[in-house]
């Protein structure tokens, strides 16, 4: 559109001076709308929107993502690796909750020229990002959601389909992580009896609706299944229900905000038992909040753990020479993968496109067959838009720290 037969009218126009000037500045450019100044290539613009919590309780795990996507939109933009075209990055602030998010996709989705999105960090916060931006094919590219349902549907256990072609995500989901969890509590730390607790959220209740149906099936117990609200922050009437089971470790299905009060305050209880929950409690504020008690504690969290992999060297090395206020966090190099993915798809895509609406269908079959090797290892996509890397990490707290126990390759049985 656009570009091709705006250049055909100016020719007709005749050889005006505009025409000896555009041929000038133009040499070498596939549209008519170089802006002059000398450039050889017409710089046309596509913006990746980024949309996380950027403000509030999840912002240390949401500002890792956009900084992550800066930094490859950056090294892009300078290694000029889609000719004619600059990209840009457009954050935009979802504070960890589902009204903000669905706004945050509205204000990119009504932008000509937003090309991708990658986000979000919840779940939930996806549930309603996803159907704003599948109808107008921007394709979005998750660093951090788990819940299975976003690629396989409500029946993903049963009955897989894809609800949304335009969405895909780098990190592997419950699926595999709630397993993963009851596998090591069973067989490697031999625990046979389980209390869960999750926040009624979409992520928690997925979490522990997986790990609970792979630890009755390894011939684990479950003793007591609790729920909490994640406005709460006193969390005794849940531990008092807990208490008399006596489990030998709890599962929680939520994030850092509310699991680590809940460890604190379940040691504090006599309820001394370790707490295990996903990678929404593998952060180092988790340990902040459960405090001195936090000891053993366990998570576990999507691939292997950044620092030890050969393939994010030069990301960490980069990351840091940007001098970035807030550190890449648990999902930076998934971010980096996320936006390298939407990028390899660009190059297919706008490489013959006049403008970015015309170019995001292409973007989202070229989603499909992008392969490459990434920061956190191969990264691909499935027929249901999942990576098709399943490497998980079990942490504990050792010592007021995270400490690394298992990095294993999940193998359905």
């Amino acid at each position: 559109m656009g570009g091709t037969v705006h250049q055909r009218s100016v020719v007709r126009v005749g050889a005006s001076l505009i025409v000896a000037s555009l041929a000038l500045t133009a040499c070498g450019s596939r549209s008519g709308d170089d802006s002059g100044g000398g450039s050889e290539e017409a710089t046309k613009t596509a913006k990746i929107g980024v949309i996380a919590p950027l403000s509030g309780d999840l912002s240390a795990l949401g500002l890792g993502i956009q900084h992550s996507v800066e930094l490859a939109v950056k090294q892009a933009n300078e290694a000029k690796a889609i000719p004619g075209w600059k990209l840009e990055v457009v954050p935009k602030d979802d504070e960890g909750k589902t009204e903000p998010g669905k706004n945050a996709a509205t204000a990119l989705a009504s932008d000509k020229d937003v090309i991708g999105v990658v986000g979000t960090l919840n779940t939930s916060v996806a549930q309603q990002v996803q159907p704003v931006l599948a109808p107008k094919n921007i394709v979005q590219v998750s660093p951090a959601n788990t819940g299975p349902g976003l690629t396989q549907g409500a029946k993903w256990q049963t009955d897989p389909q894809r609800p949304y072609p335009t969405y895909f995500r780098t990190c592997t989901t419950d699926a595999v992580q709630g397993p993963f969890a009851a596998r090591y509590l069973y067989e490697t730390a031999k625990i046979t009896k389980v209390a869960t607790i999750h926040d009624k959220k979409a992520y928690g209740q997925g979490l522990v609706g997986t790990f609970t149906e792979e630890f009755k099936k390894l011939g684990g117990q479950v003793v007591s299944a609790q729920t909490i609200n994640p406005d709460e922050s006193n969390y005794q009437a849940v531990i008092s229900a807990v208490k008399p089971s006596n489990p030998q470790a709890v599962y929680y299905g939520g994030e850092y905000p509310n699991a680590g009060p809940l460890s604190q305050q379940m040691k504090a209880a006599g309820l001394n038992v370790p707490l295990m929950g996903g990678d929404g409690i593998f952060d180092p504020k988790y340990i902040t909040l459960a405090g001195k008690t936090a000891d053993n504690d366990l998570a576990t969290s999507v691939g292997a753990p950044i620092d030890t992999l050969e393939t994010a060297k030069k990301f960490v090395a980069d990351y840091t020479a940007e001098k970035y206020k807030e550190p890449y966090a648990a999902y930076g190099g998934y971010s980096y993968d996320a936006a390298n993915a939407i990028i390899a798809a660009l190059k297919e895509s706008l490489k013959d496109a006049s403008d970015v609406e015309s170019a995001r269908k292409a973007t989202v079959d070229a989603m499909a067959k992008v392969s490459f090797d990434g920061v956190t290892g191969k990264v691909a996509f499935d027929q249901y838009g999942d990576t098709t890397s399943k490497v998980l990490t079990v942490y504990k707290v050792a010592g007021g720290k995270w400490a690394t126990v298992e990095t294993k390759d999940f193998e359905t049985k």
